[in-house]
């Protein structure tokens, strides 16, 4: 069975480069705003259900992944920030503190239902200073992450703890997506 990852993300595909090397990367453009008052945990359950209908679309006979990572805190995602002036922000926001980061997962087969979940891990920073903010920034890497780190990088050195899934907060929750792909007969 074709397998078709609806992601450009190179931390995404490492992780399903674990469970199978057989498998195609398709990025795909989907409308990722959030809608107002919506539950955010159903939020990325349905933007990785976007992402997996867009794959679908380009891949009509294979079995499609759809996930979608987001960070939140006091209630509120965190997505990506817009320049180094915003990664410090949030950055500074989440210093000394526990957030939630919600990652959700879609797997659409060729025939059948799709099935999603959401996973939720609570990750806790340390309380780092400016001086490491600045160094953090300067390496590049907040600029294209959710929350404005990399847990799997740099962004390590900010956590004081994790309880949930490790692989869930770097973009794809391995074992859950392995059981899924194992009871579709897809690995």
């Amino acid at each position: 069975m074709q397998i078709v990852l609806a992601s450009c993300s190179p931390r995404r595909r490492e992780l399903l480069a674990l469970i199978t090397e057989q498998f195609t990367v398709c990025p795909v453009d989907v409308d990722e705003t959030l809608r107002p008052g919506a539950p955010l945990g159903e939020e990325v359950v349905r933007l990785s259900r976007l992402k997996a209908d867009a794959a679908r679309a380009l891949h009509p006979a294979a079995l499609c992944i759809g996930s979608d990572t987001m960070v939140t805190i006091d209630g509120l995602p965190l997505g990506k920030p817009a320049d180094a002036k915003q990664a410090a922000e949030m950055l500074r926001r989440l210093r000394g503190r526990t957030h939630e980061v919600l990652t959700g997962l879609a797997v659409l087969p060729p025939e059948g239902e799709v099935r999603t979940l959401v996973t939720r891990t609570r990750v806790t920073f340390r309380d780092f200073d400016e001086a490491e903010i600045t160094a953090y920034l300067a390496t590049g890497e907040p600029l294209d992450k959710a929350g404005a780190y990399g847990i799997q990088g740099r962004g390590a050195l900010l956590v004081r703890g994790i309880e949930g899934d490790y692989y869930s907060v770097v973009g794809l929750p391995v074992a859950p997506l392995y059981e899924m792909l194992r009871d579709l007969h897809a690995v």
